[in-house]
């Protein structure tokens, strides 16, 4: 069993930056695709960014040039850098991997962002 641990959520003012980092348990960058998803409390989870085993990366229009998504293999972590935060990035952030038809999900971290 996969397990993926989040960290680097925080509170910020909008304008600021938060990396998130998720540690994978075992080398799983090589066939799983990974992603990004946020949610707020009330609305549906939402994909915010992937990254496929051969590295390419896609992210939702609203965080186009400010967040970057990228993986660690030799450290087993994916991350998740997040520039020019806006109050509306506000969410729990969770990665999920998806191995060949297994889901494994984190269990998120806080991501706060203040006016």
């Amino acid at each position: 069993q996969v397990q993926l641990v989040e960290s680097g959520g925080g509170s910020v003012q909008a304008g600021g930056s938060l990396k998130l980092s998720c540690v994978a348990s075992e080398s799983i960058f090589s066939w799983c695709g990974m992603a990004w998803y946020r949610q707020v409390s009330g609305k549906e989870r939402e994909l915010v960014s992937g990254i496929s085993p051969d590295s390419k990366t896609r992210y939702i229009d609203s965080v186009k040039g400010r967040f970057t998504i990228s993986q660690d293999n030799a450290k087993n972590t994916l991350y998740l850098e997040m520039n020019s935060l806006k109050t509306e990035d506000m969410a729990v952030y969770s990665c999920a991997a998806d191995c060949s038809g297994w889901a494994y999900w984190g269990q998120g971290t806080q991501v706060t962002v203040s006016s």
